[in-house]
């Protein structure tokens, strides 16, 4: 094994010794949670109350009609998610890198990392503008209502400026999140939440304002939640934080490459939600097709932001042990995980069943739409455990570096195998969306059996030994 890069002041635990008593495992089971936990539980609120923000919207634009529920969903799942998932899944290089490079204690690559990242998204933002201005004929093109196209392609270009906001607080969150600073994060997501329910009160409520109303508030709180992130960064993390460095600009190529290389991951999985939710804007009843598989969406969305919390967790956790050459802590925090993932999974699950027949009631007053999400509750259900196994080993991916093979996976799991059942099932077996929504399932399930047969078989000291050379190569573009 390579030589430890930890310095003295980052190495006060040490690895496990191996399990072989029951009194061992529950000393490990008991580290690992508190480890894990007190990083999730803060990340999962602060994704909870972020996603929370994209909800209120659709509440809000619920409660406005049917037409602008369904157009609002359509730019959040199809057009913002998009860009959305391209830009946080560069974002995992940072992840990466930054939790190998901290676990490691070379603290002033995780600055020039954070730069050379705002640099490389804010590019990215403006390449991807299109995507926003012709949001309309993209739609259209693909078959959408037009109703619905025309409301969300408005909608979009009149949130640009939020997309934008991405590329500050993507990479500060990666940078405050690799060093386990998560509670001040849920804490701004908290106010921030709260600011935006007071401004579309009165936006929408008392001023009228619809749908502008919503793009108004939409972009405030993007920029009030990126700039109190580097705000807070710059003024309280004085040691970590070595300020802006020129060095920021050196290998900008290299570093592209590897953000876009790490989004093939994230963006695989999630685009997968995008088309179903485009291909249900083709079926029949589209208004209602669309309106309740979004509402299904936020749901799903919300338990969601929960996993990311674990998935963030255990990507931290594996990360800062590879850097710190504790092989056997990295595979023993995956089984924690995962056990207790899944277990949240299965409540959440139960608590669908129980009360699916009231679940669209906060977003909607419509009888159609409301039977209409009862009807899809139990592949919500389903959906949430999958997603509970899911998530721990694409964290577990994007501590170790492996972003790019994943990406195959998902390419082959989501497009090559799950969408053409999906197809299959919605248009030739007229099952509609159940039928989309059952070849995602198909989709997720391959993919778990494949990344599970992954890790079991991975050697973790070899993947110390990589993080080692990773190090090694990307502190000598950053400072030398």
């Amino acid at each position: 094994m390579e030589t430890p890069l930890v310095a003295q002041k980052f190495t006060s635990e040490s690895d496990y010794l191996p399990v072989k008593r029951f009194e061992d495992v529950k000393f490990v089971l008991w580290t690992e949670t508190v480890k894990i936990w007190r990083i999730a539980l803060p990340v999962a609120l602060s994704q909870l109350f972020q996603y929370l923000t994209n909800s209120s919207v659709s509440i809000y634009a619920g409660h406005i009609g049917d037409i602008e529920l369904s157009s609002i969903s359509v730019h959040q799942s199809a057009i913002s998610s998009i860009c959305f998932y391209l830009l946080f899944g560069m974002s995992t290089a940072l992840a990466t890198l930054c939790g190998q490079a901290f676990g490691a204690g070379q603290i002033q690559s995780t600055c020039i990392y954070v730069q050379r990242s705002w640099i490389i998204l804010t590019i990215t933002c403006i390449i991807l503008l299109p995507i926003y201005v012709f949001a309309t004929p993209i739609l259209k093109l693909l078959g959408q209502d037009e109703g619905i196209a025309d409301l969300a392609g408005t909608y979009s270009i009149q949130v640009i400026p939020f997309m934008f906001s991405y590329a500050i607080s993507f990479p500060i969150q990666r940078f405050l999140q690799a060093q386990g600073k998560v509670k001040v994060i849920m804490c701004i997501a908290f106010v921030v939440l709260l600011i935006q329910n007071v401004l579309l009160y009165i936006f929408i409520s008392s001023f009228g304002w619809g749908t502008t109303g919503l793009a108004m508030v939409t972009n405030i709180i993007g920029w009030l939640y990126a700039m109190a992130l580097v705000f807070y960064t710059i003024g309280w993390c004085k040691e970590e934080w070595t300020g802006l460095n020129w060095m920021a600009f050196r290998d900008l190529w290299a570093f592209a490459k590897l953000s876009l290389a790490s989004s093939v991951m994230i963006c695989l999985e999630q685009w997968n939600v995008t088309i179903i939710m485009l291909l249900a804007g083709r079926l029949e009843n589209p208004v209602i097709a669309v309106g309740s598989y979004s509402i299904c969406f936020n749901f799903q969305g919300w338990y969601f932001m929960i996993l990311l919390g674990i998935n963030t967790a255990i990507s931290v956790r594996v990360s800062n042990t590879l850097g710190m050459s504790h092989p056997r802590a990295a595979k023993y925090s995956f089984c924690v995980t995962m056990f207790q993932s899944l277990l949240l999974g299965i409540l959440f699950m139960a608590g669908v069943f129980l009360t699916k027949e009231d679940l669209a009631i906060i977003f909607t007053n419509s009888k159609d739409m409301i039977e209409a999400v009862a009807d899809l509750a139990y592949l919500l259900g389903v959906t949430m455990v999958l997603n509970s196994a899911s998530q721990v080993m694409s964290g577990v991916a994007i501590g170790s570096g492996w972003q790019v093979m994943v990406g195959y996976i998902n390419l082959a799991c989501y497009y090559i195998v799950g969408l053409p059942i999906g197809i299959f099932l919605g248009f030739k077996q007229h099952l509609g969306v159940k039928g989309l929504w059952g070849g995602t399932i198909c989709g997720i399930i391959l993919q778990i059996s494949v990344l599970l047969l992954i890790i079991w078989k991975t050697n973790w000291i070899k993947e110390v030994e990589q993080t080692a050379q990773r190090m090694r190569i990307w502190s000598i573009n950053s400072i030398d």
